[in-house]
């Protein structure tokens, strides 16, 4: 039985390098955003609207105690996820956590880049995106640093180099385990 969470702050490539790695690892795969969408038929931002951040933070909350109850997984939270309730608790008992971590400058050349519609920076420059993004998530990373395993990743533009990443998380994995 396996559980991995990966966590992090919003465009880091959680989603991306989680995939990959349930792939390398032959676990399934759950985006945990995608898994609130399709069991409440809204997206995030919907379901945002719909129930102010607290309501969305419980429903968040539902999903990810039953998603930690699934075996050999590998679940990629959103980026707040970590950071309410008793959350990190909740994945650091079920299992092992990951913390991949990036420079604020790199996660906003991400964020740029992304399709991804993510309506805390809708419309947000590079230029105050990089404020917003360091103060955002130096109130966060104290729950991001509770995970078992921090990763840093520097460059995920490239095939090459996200297939770097996730032999890098794979091998961290494996040496947690060996050394638990």
């Amino acid at each position: 039985m396996e559980r991995i969470f990966i966590v992090g702050y919003m465009g880091v490539g959680k989603s991306t390098v989680g995939r990959g790695l349930a792939a390398l690892m032959g676990l399934s795969f759950i985006d945990l955003d995608q898994f609130i969408q399709s069991k409440y038929h809204k997206s995030i931002p919907d379901l945002f609207k719909d129930n102010g951040e607290e309501g969305f933070r419980t429903i968040e909350r539902k999903a990810l105690i039953e998603v930690s109850e699934f075996e050999d997984v590998i679940v990629s939270t959103g980026g707040g996820a970590p950071c309410f309730y008793d959350n990190m608790t909740v994945m650091n008992n079920a299992g092992t956590t990951v913390y991949m971590k990036a420079d604020v400058e790199e996660l906003a050349d991400r964020l740029q880049a992304s399709k991804t519609v993510r309506p805390l920076i809708a419309g947000k420059t590079r230029e105050e995106l990089i404020p917003f993004i360091s103060a955002h998530l130096s109130a966060r990373e104290r729950f991001y640093n509770e995970a078992k395993i921090i990763y840093y990743t520097d460059r995920l533009v490239t095939k090459q180099q996200v297939h770097i990443t996730i032999d890098g998380i794979a091998q961290q994995i494996k040496n947690y385990r060996y050394v638990k």
